[in-house]
């Protein structure tokens, strides 16, 4: 499971979590927005960067998706861009192991620690249909928190914008280091074996003071390079009805 892969939503602790995927030291400054011409802005990735993708997202989201010649193999870099601009950053490994993620509006950011019990592996969920896991993340506050979760392949294969991608079913509990429930997630996203990613779903998330969400931050649009719509970083989707966040009627999950 990626838990980097959506924005931040909640302000306080839950800001310091992850809406999985997916703590890049990035700071806003070093990603270029350039406005063209009677066009949306631009996302342009730091030097030495390729962006690979852009991808248009229920929930009032576009994400660009690059690497960077400096990183290790495999890894993989993402930008999330709402309708008031930059909202999350993010790198994750091979595995899709969240290895480090910030929000450029709060300076939070946060990083995988790499002595834990079950790291996500990508790899075992493609090859059995299930991946466990059991792992830690640090903030730049010194926060702990710990993510206990399962990732599952549902069988079920879709066809976005000419993209096969197969669904997923997951659930995610984060704890704080004294072991108090602060989040608690379950949906399902879908996943790419091409591009070794995960990508956002239909979900309900739950926090510690009893409020629960519904959201949708599924793929609608891929853009690859000469498309239209690569590199734009204005939402297209759910923007005026804003689903990502509406409160669950009856608080269900």
């Amino acid at each position: 499971m990626t838990v980097a892969r959506a924005a931040d939503r909640d302000a306080g602790r839950s800001a310091l979590l992850p809406r999985l995927a997916a703590l890049a030291a990035l700071g806003a400054a070093l990603l270029a927005i350039t406005p063209l011409p009677g066009r949306a802005a631009t996302f342009t990735p730091p030097q030495g960067c390729t962006l690979e993708v852009t991808v248009q997202n229920r929930g009032c989201s576009v994400s660009q998706y690059y690497r960077c010649g400096s990183d290790p193999d495999g890894h993989q870099r993402s930008a999330i861009f709402g309708q008031d601009g930059m909202t999350h950053l993010s790198r994750i490994d091979a595995e899709t192991r969240w290895i480090e993620s910030a929000d450029p509006q709060s300076g939070l950011e946060d990083r995988l620690v790499e002595d834990s019990q079950d790291h996500a592996s990508f790899t075992t969920l493609l090859e059995t249909g299930r991946d466990d896991f059991d792992f830690w993340t640090e903030s730049n506050t010194g926060e702990r928190l710990r993510h206990i979760g399962r990732d599952e392949l549902t069988g079920e294969t879709v066809t976005v914008d000419g993209v096969e991608l197969e669904r997923t079913r997951f659930e995610l509990v984060t704890r704080d280091a004294g072991g108090e429930v602060l989040i608690t997630r379950k949906g399902q996203q879908f996943v790419s074996r091409a591009m070794r990613r995960f990508y956002g779903g239909v979900e309900h998330q739950s926090d510690w003071t009893g409020e629960s969400r519904r959201t949708d931050d599924s793929p609608v649009l891929f853009s690859f390079p000469g498309e239209i719509g690569f590199g734009e970083t204005t939402p297209q989707f759910d923007c005026d009805q804003l689903m990502t966040g509406l409160p669950v009627p009856g608080g269900g999950a």
